[in-house]
């Protein structure tokens, strides 16, 4: 059975340019969640919530069933890692080995051999300062501790940020390890598709403050198409989902669905058979969904 991660409950968290929320969101445990939205939609809000760096001016968040309105103790922290999109500063001069000695004190599942297999893999040098790493490198030492970790709550924001397309590859398979082997979930907050394509099972999408929910990503990519038929502009008009349609050519109309399953039961029942059919890709999906075209 599965148990919830993290829920929202009502939370609202208003900042000077944009409020989040009302957000009532759960997740659950061993799966990918991609949070996606444009920018200043609300998500580095989201995810510092979910971090609990900061905390809501209204609702309730709970991290593995357990609200705490006066902070999460440290029991409960040793269970997340966080990799902000932006670094913090405060280790800067420390080296990289250092700044691993002292975040493995504070997490008792804290893994060295994983950690140094991880900087093997990508190629991180040894030695160097913080500050004196490039940004890519940076990034490849924050991913590496919080997997050293073992989490069980994964929180990534905007973690391909810097990486060259080989680390970026090592980045997800490793992800993808720390759900299947130790039954972690993952919220990953990105803007590239490809990312969100390969990695999320589901999606949650805010847009300007608002959570328009989560949606299962093979459900959603499962219920898009564009379809031509003969034309008959009545039936169409019919069909559910349809969020455009036109006359491509004499004796053929072409149409858009986000429900295909609804609309190949109807052009069943009615005997038309398609003449193509073409799957939405997941960014046309996206918008679809952020323009309120989706079937319930």
């Amino acid at each position: 059975m599965e148990n919830t991660v993290v829920e929202w409950r009502g939370v609202v968290k208003r900042r000077e340019r944009m409020t989040l929320g009302p957000v009532d969101i759960e997740l659950r445990e061993n799966h990918v969640t991609a949070l996606i939205g444009r920018n200043g939609s609300g998500k580095s809000t989201l995810m510092k919530l979910a971090a609990g760096l900061i905390y809501p001016d209204a609702g309730e968040i709970s991290w593995f069933g357990s609200a705490y309105p006066d902070g999460i103790p440290a029991e409960v922290r040793t269970r997340m890692s966080y990799v902000p999109e932006n670094f913090a500063t405060e280790e800067d001069g420390i080296k990289m080995d250092a700044a691993a000695e002292f975040r493995s004190f504070w997490y008792p599942s804290w893994d060295w051999q994983r950690y140094e297999e991880l900087l093997r893999k990508f190629e991180v040098p040894g030695g160097k300062r913080l500050d004196k790493l490039s940004k890519g490198q940076r990034r490849k030492f924050e991913i590496a501790a919080a997997l050293a970790v073992r989490p069980k709550l994964l929180l990534l924001d905007e973690p391909s940020s810097g990486l060259d397309p080989f680390a970026w590859k090592t980045m997800l398979e490793e992800i993808r390890r720390c759900v299947e082997e130790d039954r972690a979930t993952v919220l990953l907050s990105t803007h590239i598709v490809e990312e969100v394509r390969r990695m999320a099972d589901y999606l949650l999408l805010l847009d300007g403050g608002r959570s328009l929910g989560i949606r299962e990503k093979d459900a959603l990519l499962d219920a898009g198409r564009e379809v031509w038929i003969e034309d008959d502009e009545e039936l169409v008009r019919e069909l559910p989902g349809v969020t455009e349609w036109a006359r491509e050519s004499e004796g053929m109309i072409r149409f858009v669905t986000t429900d295909y399953a609804g609309a190949a039961a109807l052009l069943g029942e009615a005997g038309v058979r398609p003449i193509r059919a073409r799957a939405l890709e997941l960014d046309e999906m996206m918008e679809h969904w952020m323009e309120g075209r989706l079937s319930s």
